[in-house]
């Protein structure tokens, strides 16, 4: 698996239901949306309750890695604009369409969400650059492909397309609703 980088990590080892989510709770008040959070614990009941908490609160869920008796769950913050539906970029694809459009030549399928979101899953050989990174990674895309853009839902998504046509890529598609809902390949 790829390395996943988190900003901020919370031990909740020792502790058993409710407290890694109270925890947790009040810990993901102190980080930035789109940031992650790493919950270490060791109560096995974590896992359910992690996973429905993140999914009740608006919260990504990321996925849980195993390491001895250490459950590290890794939680990612959403911000206002990834709750709201607020996909407005004209040019747009939902997921169907972009399964026929990978094997073709000049495609570039662009993958903006956070690192840890990609190392949990993403499309084979998208290229990831994180949203926050984009503007400053241009230089790593060809304005001559078309470039689809995906996120988790077509939120940061919209945002990236948008950014891209202002930066001149004219060949620009908004996936949605995006990985959400994503059943091809994944890696």
């Amino acid at each position: 698996m790829t390395e996943i980088n988190v900003n901020h990590v919370l031990d909740a080892k020792g502790l058993a239901c409710p407290m890694p989510i109270v925890k947790t709770r009040k810990e993901i008040e102190h980080i930035e949306p789109g940031q992650v959070l790493l919950i270490e614990a060791t109560d096995q009941g974590s896992k359910a309750d992690l996973k429905a908490w993140s999914e009740r609160s608006g919260h990504q869920y990321l996925g849980t890695v195993e390491e001895g008796d250490v459950l590290k769950h890794y939680v990612r913050k959403a911000s206002e604009v990834e709750t709201g539906n607020v996909a407005s970029f004209e040019q747009k694809v939902n997921n169907a369409e972009l399964k026929q459009k990978l094997n073709s030549d000049h495609v570039t399928l662009l993958d903006v969400r956070e690192s840890a979101e990609y190392a949990f899953g993403h499309i084979p050989n998208a290229i990831s650059i994180p949203f926050g990174e984009l503007e400053n990674r241009l230089d790593e895309l060809n304005k001559e492909d078309e470039i689809y853009v995906v996120c988790r839902t077509g939120n940061r998504s919209d945002l990236a397309a948008k950014l891209l046509s202002d930066k001149g890529f004219e060949k620009v598609y908004n996936v949605v609703p995006g990985m959400s809902e994503w059943d091809g390949d994944i890696k």
